[in-house]
């Protein structure tokens, strides 16, 4: 295990009817509030008129950027940036899933930066402060509610890039679970796949002697394989959202990760597909990183071994850590697949047109991963095999 340090300083409001917490949280931090959100889903749920009832009982200020997309847009942070300006927001209000979340991190940041914040994407200026920063989460997946990341699009550029920093954790973020009752279906499986994928990137990595931190990963990874077929059989299941929920959570707030050196190269291969193509992040996850597992299944074995035994309960049987390993990574990809989430890069419309292309922009800042150093020959002949 590797020498760490952990620090989360985000407060976190959990449960059924925690939402009606937003009101006082927000005023205990400022008076005028950014209300951050997206497509408009919140309003036909009824989630807007309650927030904006907690805030107007507390005599605040809100004003509205609507419209954040999946795979967030710079022009839509860029909005968000100029009316915190011009209004003085002391408290910026992120009501949505991760892509509402990462803008809001990204937009508090930039009110108080006097540059463009894409700027903090391509390394010409780094995060020194913020306005605060609330979040109400509606999807489990990302982990943004409990996390220093963000990850943003710029059409001008065709490029998804992130940015980490500790400045941008959330100071209060409110999980409650009725709040993803509503989300359908194919939403609520990418959501899953994303949050498995967080855990994979930490949990297959070459940091020796790390018993606490696998365990940590398998228990979450065993509870999402639980608890999906209960919330996909019956997505109003209170109980199976909650727990779904906190996997997500669970999954990307730093714990798993701390005294590891994780991987990462499947998400930064993945914002490739997702910049080029604007396909849900879960759907090109599940795509690449069964076959990120068996390009790399030679240089750890024995954690694909390991995997495979604790997590989909396949007997070694006198099989060896590579027989083993193919059997999880092929148990990983079925599984994928049985949830409603793709599995071939042909199955959302991506041909072979342009992973070269990927692969060289994937790479241009140096090689990827912990596991194996993925070079732009790795990362195309990865995604030729998502084909």
């Amino acid at each position: 295990m590797k020498n760490l340090e952990y620090h989360n300083p985000t407060r976190v409001f959990f449960g059924k009817g925690e939402t009606d917490r937003v009101g006082e949280v927000c005023a205990e931090l400022g008076k005028k509030i950014l209300l951050l959100y997206g497509s408009g889903s919140i309003k036909k749920t009824g989630l807007y008129d309650r927030v904006l009832q907690r805030l107007r009982e507390k005599n605040l200020e809100v004003f509205e950027v609507s419209g954040i997309q999946p795979n967030p847009r710079i022009d839509k942070v860029r909005e968000g940036v100029k009316l915190c300006k011009e209004k003085n927001i002391e408290v910026v209000l992120a009501v949505g899933g991760g892509s509402v979340l990462d803008s809001a991190k990204i937009i508090a940041a930039g009110a108080v930066y006097d540059g463009d914040p894409w700027d903090f994407f391509i390394d010409k200026a780094q995060v020194t402060g913020r306005i605060k920063l609330v979040t109400v989460l509606t999807l489990a997946a990302t982990g943004s509610e409990m996390n220093h990341n963000a990850v943003v699009s710029n059409d001008e550029t065709m490029e998804k890039l992130a940015v980490v920093d500790p400045h941008i954790f959330p100071d209060v973020s409110i999980l409650d679970p009725e709040n993803t009752l509503t989300v359908p279906r194919d939403q609520t499986v990418y959501g899953i796949v994303d949050m498995m994928a967080h855990v994979f990137e930490q949990y297959f990595h070459p940091t020796p002697e790390t018993p606490l931190q696998d365990r940590l990963c398998e228990a979450i990874m065993n509870t999402v394989i639980e608890y999906t077929p209960r919330v996909l059989a019956n997505l109003t299941d209170y109980d199976a959202r909650a727990t779904i929920m906190w996997c997500g959570t669970l999954a990307l707030n730093h714990l798993i990760e701390a005294g590891v050196e994780g991987d990462w190269s499947t998400h930064r291969i993945e914002h490739e597909l997702s910049a080029f193509y604007d396909i849900p992040h879960g759907a090109g996850l599940a795509i690449v990183f069964p076959q990120w597992m068996k390009y790399v299944l030679d240089i750890i074995p024995g954690k694909f071994a390991q995997f495979t035994e604790r997590v989909w309960k396949i007997p070694r049987n006198g099989r060896s850590d590579r027989e083993l390993g193919l059997l999880g990574i092929e148990a990983t990809r079925q599984w994928f697949s049985e949830i409603g989430a793709p599995i071939t890069l042909r199955a959302v419309g991506i041909g072979e047109e342009r992973l070269q292309e990927m692969a060289e922009r994937a790479t241009r800042k140096g090689p990827l991963g912990s596991v194996k150093k993925l070079h732009k020959e790795d990362v195309f002949q990865i995604l030729k095999m998502c084909l």
